[in-house]
């Protein structure tokens, strides 16, 4: 897979961090955890890559306090650096169901940004990475991991309740049912909670 090392992968949250410190960093770091602990469970994915994966899905708000722009901007960042998989999931982690009016927050993004995003969704079958960092967004808070219903309440109370946001929950409920189901244990024993 196009991964950064886990030597990388701090170097560039640490970077990150710098140009716009905030929340979002340990919230990412806790993603990375998170997809690390899930991942050695599993037989098929990597621990180190699912590391990664989760600590840069955020990766785009290193350019700034943006909304759905920040998901292409990693994506772009992370292609220019040759690491696509990652780019893949700056992309895929905000899409448990593939509409792109689900997102919790403000369309911010060029039209031809939107189009896109769009495309890609449309056309991108998700693997069990892209499942496993939508799921661990959805589970993780700057302090620590959470109770998937307590994050998503707390996200719509920032970001706003939409059309979709029932279906996203679905979608994201549905993720932590079928993780619970590859490791053969609830994930939330997995991560202490």
């Amino acid at each position: 897979m196009r991964v950064p090392s886990i030597a990388e992968t701090e170097k560039l949250i640490n970077e990150a961090e710098k140009l716009n410190p905030g929340l979002w960093i340990a919230h990412s770091k806790t993603a990375g955890i998170c997809a690390r602990t899930i991942a050695e469970k599993t037989d098929s994915l990597n621990p180190d890559v699912a590391y990664s994966l989760g600590v840069l899905h955020d990766i785009g708000r290193r350019y700034g306090i943006t909304d759905m722009r920040h998901i292409i901007d990693g994506y772009k960042f992370m292609l220019s650096m040759g690491y696509d998989d990652c780019a893949r999931i700056c992309l895929t982690h905000s899409f448990p169901c593939k509409e792109i009016q689900s997102y919790n927050g403000n369309n911010d993004c060029v039209d031809d940004d939107y189009k896109f995003i769009l495309n890609f969704l449309q056309t991108t079958e998700y693997d069990d990475y892209d499942r496993l960092i939508q799921l661990c967004d959805a589970i993780s808070f700057p302090d620590g991991p959470t109770y998937i219903e307590k994050r998503l309440v707390d996200v719509v109370l920032r970001r706003g309740f939409n059309d979709y946001t029932i279906q996203k929950w679905k979608a994201f409920l549905g993720l932590k049912d079928y993780f619970d189901k590859i490791t053969q244990t609830d994930i939330y024993k997995i991560l202490g909670l």
